[in-house]
């Protein structure tokens, strides 16, 4: 299987007054796709959006920008109906948030959303692996979930080589978006292409 790299600023670091103008800044500026993070105050502490402001911003933007909904919620079966509703693309959940991922993700895919699962710095690989085949992106957190701006945390790169790249204040907080979603795109298909060389 061919990877490519691609590169997902997540909004929540934006300026959240003019979010659709920035929505389109950053895909103006070369993301792949939008990484939208929803928090709903039990299983991060942080309360952030939900469904309206994800039909408000599919409006504002068209139906083209991939809306990867980051579900950082203790209960995100009750979620996936409105969020396909409001033109989510992929409903990314969190493994620890759920007694039962894979009826969750039957759900996902009947909602015609692609799936992500999702694991914190804490959980183990080798717990998400029984549902690899199952899913269409793994995130594994590198910063714990719940707040923006956080240190990248280099033990967790042990965990899995990456291709989808989600990243925050580093690229919307940037006086030249472009050119970090580009050094970010050009270090992930480096790391891309030596790895198949290494096999």
């Amino acid at each position: 299987m061919a990877y490519s790299a691609k590169i997902g600023p997540s909004i929540l670091s934006s300026d959240l007054s003019c979010l659709g103008s920035e929505c389109v800044r950053m895909m103006e500026c070369g993301a792949d796709y939008l990484h939208l993070d929803v928090m709903d105050g039990h299983f991060v502490p942080n309360i952030t959006f939900g469904h309206p402001m994800v039909e408000c911003l599919r409006k504002s933007v068209g139906q083209d920008p991939f809306f990867d909904m980051h579900m950082m919620v203790s209960r995100p079966e009750q979620w996936v109906k409105p969020m396909a509703a409001a033109g989510a693309s992929q409903y990314t959940f969190h493994l620890e948030s759920t007694t039962n991922p894979g009826n969750l993700i039957k759900e996902i895919r009947e909602s015609r959303m692609k799936v992500g699962l999702a694991i914190k710095p804490g959980t183990t690989v080798e717990e998400l692996a029984p549902w690899a085949n199952q899913i269409d992106m793994a995130l594994v957190m590198t910063v714990e979930p719940g707040f923006g701006g956080q240190k990248f945390m280099d033990d967790m790169m042990s965990k899995a080589g990456a291709n989808m790249i989600v990243s925050g204040s580093a690229v919307i907080g940037s006086d030249d978006p472009r050119s970090v979603i580009a050094l970010l795109r050009t270090a992930v298909a480096e790391a891309i292409q030596k790895r198949s060389l290494d096999r």
